[in-house]
């Protein structure tokens, strides 16, 4: 159902992408419900919503990837 991938990055940013894909037969409220959970507790933003002429919604959600730095310490 549900897919992670990376695509390179453009200019000093890095994004995860997820795509997704719903039935048909799931509501409006039932995906905007799943929409926002993730959003809430997964830090994904909507990048691109695509319905298709079945009625197939086809999400793309994406969300920063933060890199640490390593930072040595003399002591």
């Amino acid at each position: 159902m549900a897919r992670a991938h990376r695509r390179p990055p453009r200019a000093g940013v890095e994004w995860e992408f997820e795509t997704m894909t719903l039935p048909r037969d799931f509501s409006r409220n039932v995906v905007t419900r799943m929409l926002v959970e993730r959003a809430e507790h997964g830090g994904w933003e909507l990048d691109r919503l695509r319905i298709g002429n079945d009625g197939v919604r086809r999400v793309v959600l994406r969300r920063k990837i933060i890199r640490q730095r390593l930072t040595l310490f003399a002591g």
